[in-house]
Order: structure tokens, then sequence, then C-alpha cells
């Protein structure tokens, strides 16, 4: 492809609400454009990458037996209605109606409409297994779009679904899944970590996550180096590290105005793990006292998978319910539920006292309070790992994929059925497996930029080759190029020449923007050696080559990615 013939309308400045690298670059890079708020233009460069990372995609699920299908982005709300995703999904879904008055919806997701396809089609263990993929749009009524396209409203997803006889066979679909996951990202060039995550709205028993680190990321996940535990932070067990201990008889100390943790701690002199934080909740089935150590938070997750959907208690209702003011909470003698974190088990600590102005020195549990305990504190950096005590870290990441082991919580509503070989019918088992190819794209340019813009991995970059004439008005300069371009374009590269009337510094600013891994300059000193100089994007080096031997030169540098799982 010719520059002069392509739609690349690149930036000088840095765009002013453009906070993440890859969206700062893909908005200088003239890859994309916002038409609102989560909306985005996928211009020509970005939609040849978004085309190789689906190549790579298709290669590898048509590689395990998947089949690609097509469904309707636009759903009737009764396939919803019976799976109870339509209530439980609350403005994230985009509703409406058509002209007759139906409920409809577009797609955050496609289960339903699977699952409801399986229960038409698949009617005998003869007829299983099965494996169904598409690469659609899907839309979310996304609260806080935000970092180009890691976050937003419209989106394009692969999603397949495994349709299998039992657990053992869904094992087989789950593991096919890992293998063809694993090739795809490393194929696309990026490092990731694969880690436990927490079903959420999807449901089912068990789910994984992949993540590519990035200080972009919008999650966090918590890594042991040395086993390899791993998982997202909404889900991973941590051993909080003890304080050393420290000997407090049982007493109330005056804390005037000092309601806050990090108040009461440099009051009395005494490090925050040495403090019980108590929270009080509102839940559907009523008030419920949390507590925590005083240097750990609260997971929210956690918390709702035991007392279901809540809120932090207001003031007032702290005052009306425990009847004491809101910081100075005790975890003694309240007649709600308590729930409280097992790190606190042993030990003693400080607490409110339950009155105005007073903390309670030297409280234990089981001595001064009961509780029902569980996991509750969000793991931190430094904790313990759960398998083998190491030190745990934090990593910011970006979700760029997700696999879900679903069993039958959509099949037995839909009533996607089998007859097994007794001729007894039985509920089809599930998986789930989604992919965000502009999310790999996006992930790609956290990982892989420079001062001077992109560096995109060779297996999905727009093009794998740049010509740079530095002189298009050289005769000499003009033919070398376009031989080298017919002639790196009939290999079947994909070849960009910019044939601008343009000065060098414009056309090499505008090549290390776009991040096209090669870079084939073409001046005419060097025509007149007979040779061309090759810049290589991600260092920067050049290298002088014959004419002769260019095409040689890029027969042997096939385009891979980098080692992916970390």
């Amino acid at each position: 492809m010719k520059y002069t013939q392509m739609l690349i309308p690149t930036l000088k400045e840095v765009p002013s609400d453009a906070e993440a690298v890859s969206h700062v670059l893909m908005l200088r890079g003239g890859y994309v454009r916002q038409l609102a708020s989560g909306l985005y233009i996928y211009m020509p460069l970005f939609l040849r990458v978004l085309n190789r990372v689906n190549g790579i995609i298709r290669q590898e699920m048509n590689r395990i037996g998947a089949q690609e299908v097509s469904m309707p982005v636009l759903h009737p709300a009764e396939i919803w209605q019976k799976t109870g995703r339509w209530y439980e999904i609350k403005e994230e879904m985009f509703r409406l109606k058509d002209r007759t008055g139906r409920d409809m919806c577009l797609a955050m997701t496609h289960e339903e409409i699977m699952t409801w396809l399986a229960s038409r089609e698949i009617r005998s263990y003869r007829d299983m297994p099965q494996t169904w993929y598409q690469i659609q749009t899907k839309l979310r009524d996304e609260a806080r779009p935000k970092s180009g396209v890691l976050r937003t409203r419209e989106f394009i997803m692969k999603d397949s679904y495994s349709f299998d006889v039992d657990e053992e066979a869904l094992e087989k679909s789950y593991n096919l899944h890992i293998e063809a996951y694993d090739k795809i990202f490393s194929r696309c060039g990026l490092a990731f970590y694969r880690v436990e995550s927490d079903p959420g709205m999807m449901g089912g028993a068990t789910a994984h996550e992949y993540m590519a680190p990035s200080p972009a990321g919008e999650d966090e996940v918590a890594i042991c180096a040395n086993c390899g535990y791993s998982a997202n932070v909404e889900l991973a067990i941590s051993v909080s590290p003890a304080g050393d201990p420290v000997e407090m008889a049982y007493e109330d100390a005056h804390t005037p105005g000092k309601r806050t943790i990090g108040e009461v701690s440099a009051f009395l002199d005494l490090s925050p793990d040495k403090f019980i934080k108590s929270l009080l909740l509102i839940s559907s089935d009523g008030p419920v006292l949390a507590l925590i150590r005083g240097d750990q938070q609260l997971h929210e997750n956690k918390t709702a998978r035991i007392i279901g959907t809540f809120r932090p208690a207001q003031r007032e209702e702290v005052k009306e319910l425990l009847g004491v003011e809101a910081g100075f909470i005790g975890p003694m003698g309240h007649k709600v539920r308590v729930i409280a974190d097992e790190v606190l088990k042993t030990s003693t600590y400080v607490s409110g006292a339950n009155r105005s102005d007073y903390h309670t020195k030297g409280v234990k549990p089981a001595v001064h309070f009961t509780a029902e305990w569980f996991d509750l504190h969000k793991a931190q950096e430094n904790d313990g790992c759960p398998k083998c005590a190491a030190k745990l870290k934090i990593v910011k990441v970006i979700e760029i994929g997700n696999i879900f082991k679903l069993g039958t919580k959509y099949s037995a509503p839909l009533k996607a059925i089998y007859l097994d070989k007794e001729g007894i019918e039985k509920p089809i088992i599930m998986g789930s497996y989604g992919i965000g190819p502009a999310r790999i794209a996006a992930a790609a340019i956290e990982q892989s930029n420079d001062k001077n813009g992109i560096i995109w991995p060779a297996p999905i970059a727009p093009f794998d080759v740049e010509i740079l004439p530095l002189n298009m008005s050289d005769e000499e300069v003009k033919g070398v190029s376009l031989r080298l371009y017919d002639e790196l374009t009939s290999m079947g590269m994909e070849v960009l020449l910019d044939d601008r009337d343009e000065r060098a510094g414009v056309k090499f600013k505008d090549a290390d923007l776009i991040g096209i891994p090669y870079h084939v300059v073409v001046g005419t000193k060097n025509v007149k050696e007979g040779v061309v100089e090759i810049k290589k994007r991600a260092t920067g080096e050049t290298e002088k080559v014959p004419m002769e031997k260019i095409a040689e030169f890029f027969r042997q540098r096939p385009g891979t990615g980098k080692p992916g799982r970390i």
C-alpha cells in the first residue's frame, strides 16, 4: 500500500484527554478516532492490526476443532429472562423495544444465544463435543469509559463456547482452550499471566483470566514468583505477616477527636496492624459488622459472597443501629451479625470503645468478642503466598482473555438437553471463553513503545515493512523504491511505501510513531552504492544491505512473537 493512498492522520501533539500510553499513541498515530465517550472509530491502520490479531485467533481456534459462527447483536429479552440475567444485570445492559413493543437488548455477551442454538441442534451424546466461536460486536453501557480502547461501550470480542456430555469432557475442552490461548497471546507478542479469577456475572465453578502486565491496567493480580501461584486480587488468598506482639492491658484510652486508624495509631504510637477496623455494612438481610486488621482493606467481592449485596452504613445508621458514633465502633457487645478476618484470630488489638472519643486497648478475640471467621482482606504486596509463604507481588494488568467452566448454569434454564447412552435426558455441560482483540493491540502498545512511538510485535503490525524514499523527485531513488515495493509484496509481505513529497525528518518521525517493525531507507547516496539501509524499529539498529539481497534478508527474519506466559 502507498502512503498517499491511505488515511494515516498522525498528530504532533498529545491529546489532553488521553492518559494511557496506548490511548495517546493510537490517537497520535492515526489508529483510532473518538466518536463519543467509549465509542471509537477504527482507522485503516488499526483495522489492519485487528485483522492480523483475528487471523491468529482463527488459526488457533480452528486448530483445536472450534467452528466459527456469527450471532445477532440484537437479542429478544425472553431468552435472557429465562436465565435470570435480564433482572440481575443493571444499567450496563442496553435495552430497547422493537416496533411491536417487544423487549430487546444489545449483546453484552452470547451465552444465552449460543445455548438457545445448542438446545435445538444438539440432541444426543453422539453430537458432542462441540465448540463454536465468533468474533462479534458487543455493547456495554460502561459507567466510566477510559484508557482508549481498553474500556469502551462498544467493542469486538472473540467468544467461544464448548458443549460436552460431562465434567470430564469439559475439562478436556477447557485445557484445549488453555493451549490455544497460550499460543494466541504468545504469537501476538505479549507477556502475560494466567490467573485464577472470580466467575462474577458469568457464573460457573472455575474461571481463569489472561492478564498482560501494564501500568495502565485496570486490574491487579497477586503473583508468587517462588511457586507460581497467581490470582486476581478479587479472589487472591494471602497470609498476612504478623506484627510484633505487644502486651496491652484491657483498658480504655482517651482519644479525643481521633476517628481513623491513621489518627489513632499516631496518637497512641502504635502501628496500624495493632488495630481492629470495625465496619458496619448494610446487607439485604440486615446490618453486619465486619472486622479487619487496621493495616488491611476489606475485600468487597469476598464479603459479598458471604453476606450478599451490601453498602457501607451512613453515620446516622451507625448511631441508630449500634448506639455508637462512627469512628469509635468496637467489636464488643453488639447484637448484629459479626464477621471477622481470620488474621485477627490471634494477638491483642486496639479497637473502638463503643463510646465517643475513646478506644479500648488489649482486645482479644474469643475473650472480648465472638465472630464468624472468613478470609475478608484484600491481598497486599509482601503478604505471604497461601501455598508456599513466599512474598506476593501485586502487579497492575490489562485483562486480555478469560475462560469459564459454566457447567449447567445456562443449559438447565434454557433446556439444552441431550440423551446419554442409556437414553436418559441430561443437561449439556458448557464452557465459555473470551478474548478482546482490541485489548491485545492496546496491551502490545503498553508493553512495547518508546519516546518516539509504537513498537509493534511483528506478527500483529499493520505492515511488515515500511519503505522510506528520502527524495521521491530523484528518479533513481523512486525507481529503486518502487522495485523494492513490488519485490517484497510479491513475497507475500505487507509493505507500506511512503511516497509522500515530504522532508526526510517528517517521514522518519511518522515511521517511528506508527511503529512498523522494519524501515527500508532509500537515499541518493546509498542507491549509488547499490545498497539500502534497513532499520529495526525495536532496537534502532541499522544495517546496510545490497539491493539484490533484500529478499534474502527478510526471508531469514520471519515475524514471531516473544515468549509469552510469565
